[in-house]
């Protein structure tokens, strides 16, 4: 998974959130996925600007 795909998933578990029709068993398994896809796209973040500093440090 890259990060827009992570990012479009979280914009669909969102909507799914908003509709308000699910049961609690679904909301609590799209909050632990929004969660995971939460840290998944900081780390990309992080690493990606890492590797912007790095690239302008060598330059």
């Amino acid at each position: 998974m890259n990060y827009q795909e992570a990012s479009e998933r979280l914009e669909k578990i969102l909507a799914e959130l908003e509709e308000g029709k699910k049961s609690v068993d679904e909301l609590s398994e799209l909050v632990k996925e929004a969660a995971d896809l939460v840290k998944f796209c900081k780390n990309k973040l992080k690493t990606t600007e890492e590797e912007v500093q790095k690239a302008f440090e060598e330059a």
